[in-house]
């Protein structure tokens, strides 16, 4: 179970997930006699077979290089074909942690959709848990079970069907025994009561349901406040990338040199016009005049310096990256909690 179960080797068959880019993640399933394509050149499955998870491989001329890593759910969320918007890590990480989801829990999910949560979901609840994972449409459904199949996910039963309308029996199971709930539905407060017979009466559950509009988060807390569940809450995330990197400490001395440098570099090409010379001539044209040496400046043109090089001051400092891959939505997080004993 790749997802679950982690491995050394790469083998004929393993799903890998080729690394390219940062933006660039590309699910490969290695067969021998096949390549994989890329702007730097073409990598032959065959060179793939045997080597590490992690390992870099070359192109056969050298051209570039790709890194091949094993599949995980956040990975995958990043390189998944997407045929639904999907959950990313940043709302699933939390949910997760939120639901209080560990192994052995016992979890249904609906819809299923692309499939990025339900990996997520089977790998914390492991071989001792169940996931069942609801989708009514047929084609997405038929994707997705032929997806699980192929990563291993045996401990997720995933079921065609509009709980809305139908509910969550599944055939041959009394009741699924959940705790954790997670609805990723246009109306979830058409499933909810549909839950009643199906989560556990001898320990906490709790439930979030996913919902991108605040007309939806109104009618799921009204439904939830109805149907008896408590602690009822709304939640946003919003994911943010910093990038770290180091500047060089610029003082009053560093512009005025760059002030008496541009000052220069104008009367020298006012000298050059006027004597009908064209002043962006190389260096060792006939004007005579040599391109002077003024240092680093960290204002403008200069010697090229490495970032962090010896015999200048730095100082760490953090950017915030503008566009941040996420999809996020309302979270309306609520709990049931065991029916009380009567002590005779």
């Amino acid at each position: 179970m790749p997802f679950l179960d982690r491995k050394k080797f790469i083998e004929e068959g393993d799903l890998v997930l080729v690394y390219v880019s940062r933006t660039i993640i590309k699910p490969i399933y290695v067969k021998s006699g096949e390549h994989f394509n890329t702007r730097f050149g073409s990598f032959p499955h065959d060179s793939m077979i045997g080597l590490e998870f992690g390992s870099q491989i070359t192109t056969p001329k050298d051209r570039g290089f790709v890194y091949l890593l094993q599949p995980t759910p956040e990975l995958w969320t990043m390189s998944l074909p997407h045929r639904t918007q999907i959950v990313y890590s940043t709302d699933s990480s939390y949910i997760l942690q939120r639901l209080d989801v560990k192994i052995g829990s016992k979890v249904i999910e609906a819809g299923t959709g692309s499939g990025s949560f339900t990996h997520a979901f089977a790998r914390t609840v492991n071989n001792e848990g169940n996931l069942f994972t609801f989708e009514f449409h047929e084609t997405r459904y038929e994707k997705a079970k032929e997806e699980f199949l192929k990563h291993g996910l045996n401990n997720t039963i995933i079921t065609h069907r509009d709980v809305c309308l139908n509910g969550f029996q599944i055939e041959g199971i009394n009741s699924l025994d959940a705790d954790t709930i997670f609805l990723d539905l246009p109306s979830p407060w058409e499933a909810i009561p549909h839950l009643k017979n199906q989560i556990a009466i001898n320990r906490k559950v709790g439930i979030c349901c996913f919902s991108p509009c605040f007309e939806q988060v109104v009618k799921t807390v009204e439904c939830l406040q109805n149907d008896g569940w408590i602690d009822i809450e709304l939640t946003e995330t919003q994911g943010r990338l910093f990038e770290s990197h180091k500047t060089m400490k610029r003082d009053v001395d560093d512009a005025i040199k760059r002030l008496k440098y541009v000052k220069e570099k104008q009367r020298e090409g006012l000298e050059l016009i006027k004597a009908g010379k064209h002043p962006r001539k190389d260096n060792n044209n006939d004007s005579g005049l040599k391109e002077k040496d003024y240092g680093f400046n960290p204002f403008g043109r200069g010697k090229r310096i490495i970032e962090g090089e010896e015999g200048f001051d730095w100082f760490n400092v953090t950017r915030l990256e503008s566009e941040v891959k996420t999809h996020t939505s309302y979270l309306v997080f609520a709990s049931k909690m065991p029916e009380p004993k009567r002590i005779i």
